[in-house]
C-alpha cells in the first residue's frame, strides 16, 4: 500500500516541470525494517513500485558514526560501500546518494525536489533569513557537499532541531540545492508542498517577479544555420560529434547555481558576440572542459549532448538556472557556488555514474547519429527507420504527411522528430533542413526515400503523372542532396568526420522496367546524380551512395488493394494472363532467386554498411535477394 503511494507521488511530481526536471530529485517510504529509495538512473516520472531499491535502515544508519577518512575520496567510496551493503539481497540497483538524508527524516514518506521557486530562494544571498520569514518550521541547511558530508551535517542539525522544538523538522531547506519535504501521509506531503510553493509564488508576485524564463529575442535562423552545425564538432571531444539544441535567445546563468545544473550543464556557459574554434578553445583552457552551453546574445543559445536527449536535457537546465537567477535576484542577489564546492560537483563520481547511465547504448553502430528518413511516415520507409533507430541514431522522419511523420517519431521513441516535407517543393526542402537543424545541429546520415510510381504504357502514359513522378524521385533527391550537403559540408569542417546521403533507388535503376518508364527513367537518372554529387561532394567529406532494393511486397506501394502495384499492373496488362492480384504477386515472388520480396531491414543494413563503410561512393547498391546483379 505504502510504496504505492510513494510511486503515486513520484509519478504525480516527477511529470510537473514546476517540481522536477530531468528526473531529478528522489523519493523514498519507509516501515520498520527498510527503507524503499529511488534508484540512480530512474525518472521520478516513470518510476514503478519495483524500481524501489530496499535498503536495511540499521546499515543505513551506520554512516552517521563514521568519523576518520584518508580524504574526501576516500569517504566518499567508503559510503558507496555502505549504502550497496544496506541494499537487501531481493532487490537491486543502485540507491540514490542522498539515501542517509531520507533515513534521518522521522517521517514515512520523503519527497526531495528542486522547484526554481524554492531554488530562486535557496541561491540568493539572503536565502538563510528568507527561509527563516516565509517559512519559519523549517530547518535551514548551508551549502555543504553532497553525500555523505551532507548527511553528516544534516543530522547533526536534525537533532539539534529536535532538541530544541521537541519535534522534528517536515521541511528541510538546502543551500543551493533544494528542499525535503517529510510527512506520513501523501495528503501531508502535497499539503506541505502546496503550502510552500503558495507561498514563493505569492513573495515573487510582490517582487513582480514572474515565474518564466524571459527571452531577450526571436530565434536568429541565421545564427543557427551558421552556428550550429559548427559547434556539432567545435563542442565535442576529438573525433567525434555531439548534438547541438537551439533555442530563442536568454540570458544564461553566469556561475554555478545548484548540483543538478552543474551535473548536466556545467558550471559556466560560454557567451559571445560570435562563437569560433578559438572563443571555445579558449573557454576549454580556462574551465577545464568543453562547454555544454553557449550563447550568442539576443541570437540564440546552443545546447551540446551526446544524443538530441541530452542536449535538450542540458537546455531545460540551462533555462532553469536563468530562471533561478532571475528569481534569486528578487532576494536581494545571487549566491553561486564556490569554487571548492563547484569543483566537487565536477569531479565527483556520482556524475560519472550519471554519465553512464545516460551513455547507455553508446555502442551501437549509429549511436549519436542523426538521421533524417524522407517519406519515412509509413511503409518501407517508417520500416527503415525503426532499424535505424534500434542501432542508436537519432531520427527525423520527413514526410509531406506531417501528423503522420509526427506520430511515427512517437513510435519510435526518445531522439525522433517528424518534421514536413514536400520533396518536390524547394522552398519545402529548405524549411525542413532549416528545421532539422534547430532541433539536432546538423545531419550524419540523409536517407533520400520518398519517393512515388505511376505505371503504364508509354503509349497512353499522361504527361501529368510523368511529371509527377519526375518532379519527386528525380528533382526531390536533387534538392535534398543540395540543402543536406550544406549543413553537412559546414559540420563536416568542425568534426573532420564523413557524413552520409544515402538513396532508396529501386532495381529498376539498374535494369529497365516494362511498362514503368516513369518510374525506371527516374531511378536509372538519379543514380546518375548519385555519381556526380559524389564525385564533387566527397572533397566535402560526404559520401553518395544509392542502395537499389527490389520488391517490397507487403508494403502498401505493392499491396495497397486501391492504389497498390499490384493493382495497378493487373489493370495495366504488365503481367500476360493474371487474372487477380493473388496471381501477379506469385509471378514477381518467381522472379527472385531468394523466393520472397525485400523488406525494410534487408535495406536499412545496406543503408547502414554505407555509413560505416569509409571507402565506399558514387556507388549503386542491389538489394534484390539475387534478381539483379552488378557485372
Amino acid at each position: 500500500m505504502s510504496l504505492q503511494e510513494i510511486c503515486k507521488l513520484s509519478n504525480q511530481y516527477g511529470s510537473n516541470p514546476e517540481f522536477v526536471l530531468a528526473g531529478g530529485g528522489n523519493t523514498s517510504f519507509k516501515d520498520d525494517q527498510y527503507l524503499y529509495i529511488k534508484p540512480s538512473g530512474v525518472s521520478l516520472a516513470a518510476i514503478t513500485e519495483k524500481d524501489f531499491v530496499k535498503m536495511e535502515r540499521a546499515v543505513i544508519r551506520q554512516c552517521f558514526d563514521l568519523k576518520d577518512f584518508a580524504s574526501k575520496n576516500d569517504r566518499e567510496a567508503q559510503i558507496k560501500r555502505l549504502m550497496a551493503f544496506a541494499v537487501t539481497a531481493d532487490s537491486s540497483g543502485r540507491p540514490s546518494v542522498e539515501a542517509p538524508l531520507h533515513e534521518l527524516m522521522d517521517f514515512t514518506y520523503i519527497v526531495h525536489l528542486h522547484p526554481a521557486a524554492v531554488n530562486g530562494m535557496t541561491c540568493s544571498v539572503n536565502a538563510e533569513k528568507a527561509c527563516a520569514e516565509l517559512f519559519p518550521e523549517a530547518l535551514f541547511v548551508p551549502y555543504v557537499d553532497p553525500g555523505y558530508t551532507l548527511a553528516k551535517t544534516v543530522y547533526d542539525m536534525n537533532e539539534e532541531y529536535k532538541k530544541a522544538n521537541g519535534k522534528a523538522p517536515a521541511v528541510i531547506v538546502l543551500q543551493n540545492h533544494g528542499v525535503f519535504v517529510g510527512a506520513n501521509s501523501a495528503d501531508e506531503i502535497n499539503a506541505i508542498y502546496d503550502n510552500i510553493m503558495s507561498t514563493l509564488k505569492a513573495y515573487y508576485a510582490s517582487k513582480n517577479v514572474t515565474l518564466e524564463v524571459d527571452y531577450t529575442g526571436e530565434l536568429d535562423m541565421d545564427a543557427v544555420m551558421a552556428n550550429a552545425p559548427l559547434l556539432r564538432g567545435w563542442l565535442a571531444p576529438e573525433n567525434s560529434v555531439v548534438t547541438v539544441a537551439s533555442s530563442a535567445p536568454f540570458s544564461v546563468a553566469a556561475g554555478p547555481l545548484t548540483p543538478d545544473h552543474i551535473v548536466y550543464a556545467k558550471s559556466f556557459a560560454l557567451s559571445a558576440d560570435e562563437i569560433s574554434k578559438d572563443s571555445v578553445d579558449a573557454f576549454k583552457a580556462a574551465k577545464g572542459y568543453l562547454p555544454k552551453v553557449a550563447a550568442i546574445p539576443g541570437k540564440a543559445v546552443f545546447t551540446a549532448g551526446t544524443s538530441k536527449a541530452q542536449a535538450d536535457t542540458v537546455l531545460t537546465l540551462a533555462k532553469d538556472a536563468a530562471l533561478v537567477e532571475k528569481l534569486a535576484k528578487a532576494f536581494g542577489g545571487v549566491h553561486y557556488l564556490e569554487d571548492v564546492f563547484r569543483e566537487f560537483i565536477e569531479n565527483w563520481e556520482v556524475e560519472s555514474y550519471r554519465s553512464k547511465v545516460n551513455a547507455a547504448g553508446a555502442n551501437k553502430a549509429l549511436a549519436g547519429k542523426v538521421a533524417v528518413v524522407t517519406g519515412g511516415a509509413q511503409g518501407f520507409g517508417y520500416g527503415i527507420a525503426e532499424v535505424l533507430a534500434a542501432q542508436g541514431a537519432d531520427l527525423v522522419i520527413a514526410d509531406v504527411n506531417v501528423e503522420g511523420a509526427k506520430n511515427a517519431a512517437l513510435n519510435l521513441g526518445k531522439g525522433a522528430s517528424g518534421v514536413a516535407v514536400n520533396v518536390a517543393d524547394e522552398e519545402s526542402v529548405e524549411n525542413m533542413v532549416k528545421e532539422i537543424t534547430r532541433l539536432y545541429g546538423g545531419i550524419d546520415l540523409f536517407v533520400a526515400n520518398a519517393g512515388v510510381v505511376r505505371s503504364g504504357s508509354v503509349k497512353m502514359f499522361e504527361k501529368k503523372d510523368w511529371d509527377f513522378v519526375t518532379n519527386i524521385n528525380y528533382n526531390g533527391y536533387y534538392l535534398c542532396c543540395k540543402y543536406a550537403a550544406r549543413v553537412m559540408s559546414l559540420q563536416n569542417s568542425a568534426t573532420g568526420l564523413w557524413t552520409d546521403i544515402v538513396q532508396v533507388n529501386s532495381k529498376s535503376g539498374l535494369v529497365g522496367s516494362n511498362r514503368n518508364g516513369a518510374y525506371a527513367g527516374s531511378k536509372f537518372g538519379t543514380i546518375g546524380l548519385t555519381q556526380s554529387f559524389a564525385l564533387e561532394l566527397v572533397g566535402d567529406k560526404i559520401k553518395v551512395n544509392s542502395v537499389c532494393p527490389g520488391n517490397f511486397f507487403d508494403g502498401p506501394l505493392w499491396s495497397d488493394p486501391v492504389k497498390g502495384l499490384f493493382v495497378q499492373y493487373l489493370q495495366s496488362g504488365k503481367v500476360p494472363g493474371a487474372t487477380n492480384v493473388a496471381q501477379v504477386k506469385e509471378h514477381y515472388e518467381k522472379q527472385i532467386p531468394m523466393h520472397r520480396g525485400c523488406l525494410p531491414t534487408d535495406v536499412a543494413k545496406a543503408i547502414i554498411y554505407c555509413s560505416m563503410q569509409q571507402y565506399e561512393t558514387g556507388q549503386a547498391i542491389p538489394v534484390s535477394g539475387g534478381q539483379v546483379m552488378l557485372n
